[in-house]
């Protein structure tokens, strides 16, 4: 069964979630200069509607309208932050079709994926109303007998929030729901690509109740609403997903008023499958590492390094495994990989098994592809792909694993298939990298913290350790105790 795209979008509309205006202050508000871009249905090319093309001087009153908000929000109780949010995610849920509709309309991903991305996301929202109530400070013994010495954690303050294309609600959840649990105010800068996604998720804030000015939304020139993110000294802290090369450009420029910075930028994960894997569970592992969302993860599996002794075996059950896959738009039926997001994606390649080229289906299709006898200088070995492409490596021994995993600047995601407990302990401690998957290809969690080493960023998004991405530590001490 297919759903029709154009069917999908005024449904949406009539439901009050297909919003083209950007949120500042509690207002829906249009371009100051009236300006508009187009959203485009990935798999169609077809436009699904004009949005509001927002710049500097829109995220500048944003960041006015959150600043202003900051000042009630932060003051307000870890209970009563815990109930916006916990509303914010029951109507998230309540939902959840419409919402995975309207990323497969504009991302691209099957609906089963869509679906999945909805219940993660959200997820990000029930555990930060959840935590907010756990935000603890510390009482230190003092070493003189007329001081109490004690640690407050307070709210940063207003954050700037840019998220990418690849997860529309995961990617600003995972921000903003530690963000206002901790009493964070924010300013969110979705992809120009993907930003009907955000839009509706801000309804939904609005519609919890959430106060004006504490969730704002602009869209449309990056450059310029990054530019004015990084400038203002109300702009405490950064929060960015995405590229590499962006993430340097807004870290440098984060230096101008010394903001906190979190940063989860690219990866290059390596997938190592030894001899005494499970093969069945190595390919279905290796298959859910590197060809969810057609590859377009920062946690994709970038390179499959597999021991020589199964290295023809798990070749040839990947490739059956692939063949299988059925390539479509998202709202079809059984569809297992949906379009590429643009035309952008770039082919690299060694020795091609399976695929490695455009989709009879055209436009942004590509085949999902298998190539074999890639070695750690080629390209694909040393850029991360973003696509639905997986490239087989060699090795003899573990040491030589390790050695391969851990030649790049990156320093995400890494997934190992293994039998032995002892060597997932050996190689999960001496990979350099924030996650380590063993036996699995999906790991991630909103239970869990997520980050890199390396070039892949700094800080932790999820779990109690992303809450402290959002607060300062704040030191006290009591003197002169002792007098009557």
């Amino acid at each position: 069964m297919s759903v029709d795209a154009h069917s999908v979008a005024s449904q949406l509309n009539s439901s009050g979630l297909l919003r083209t205006q950007g949120l500042i202050g509690g207002k829906w508000s249009d371009a100051y200069d009236g300006k508009t871009i187009k959203v485009y249905n990935p798999a169609t090319g077809e436009s699904i509607v004009d949005i509001a093309c927002m710049g500097g001087r829109e995220t500048n009153d944003a960041i006015s309208a959150a600043y202003d908000a900051y000042r009630s929000w932060s003051k307000t109780t870890a209970a009563e932050r815990s109930k916006f949010l916990r509303k914010w995610y029951d109507l998230l849920m309540v939902h959840k079709e419409e919402l995975a509709q309207l990323i497969t309309l504009e991302q691209g991903k099957p609906l089963k994926e869509s679906i999945g991305e909805i219940n993660y996301g959200a997820g990000f929202i029930e555990f930060a109303a959840e935590e907010a109530k756990r935000i603890y400070g510390d009482i230190i013994p003092a070493p003189l007998s007329d001081r109490r010495l004690f640690v407050l954690k307070q709210p940063v303050g207003v954050v700037g929030a840019i998220t990418p294309w690849n997860f529309p609600l995961a990617m600003i959840t995972r921000k903003v729901g530690p963000a206002l649990a901790c009493g964070c105010t924010v300013v969110i800068k979705p992809s120009e690509l993907t930003p009907l996604t955000a839009l509706a998720a801000a309804e939904l804030s609005i519609q919890a109740g959430i106060p004006a000015g504490v969730v704002n939304v602009v869209m449309g020139n990056a450059p310029d609403i990054g530019d004015a993110l990084i400038a203002s000294p109300q702009v405490l802290k950064i929060t960015f997903t995405g590229s590499t090369a962006v993430g340097k450009k807004l870290m440098a420029g984060s230096a101008e008023t010394v903001k906190k910075v979190s940063l989860e930028l690219g990866g290059n994960a390596p997938c190592i499958v030894f001899d005494d894997a499970d093969l069945d569970v190595a390919v279905k592992g290796t298959l859910a590492a590197k060809f969810r969302n057609s590859g377009q993860t920062c946690v994709c599996a970038n390179r499959i390094i597999v021991q020589e002794g199964i290295y023809e075996k798990f070749a040839n059950a990947l490739r059956d495994a692939v063949q299988n896959m059925k390539v479509g738009d998202g709202f079809s039926e059984g569809v297992a990989q949906g379009p590429l997001i643009n035309e952008a994606a770039v082919k690299k390649g060694a020795k091609v098994i399976l695929g490695g080229k455009r989709h009879s289906l055209g436009f942004t299709f590509y085949e999902p592809t298998v190539i074999s006898d890639v070695n750690s200088e080629m390209r694909i070995s040393r850029e991360e792909a973003f696509g639905p492409v997986a490239p087989l490596l060699r090795f003899k021994t573990e040491e030589d694993a390790i050695r391969i995993a851990n030649d790049t600047n990156a320093g995400l995601g890494s997934y190992i298939f293994t039998n032995s407990i002892q060597r997932s302990w050996r190689v999960a401690e001496a990979l350099e990298y924030g996650l380590v998957g063993v036996n699995e290809g999906v790991i991630s969690t909103e239970v869990a913290p997520f980050g890199g080493y390396k070039q892949s960023g700094l800080g932790r998004e999820g779990s109690k350790y992303g809450m402290d991405e959002y607060l300062e530590i704040k030191y006290v001490c009591l003197g002169n105790m002792n007098k009557e």
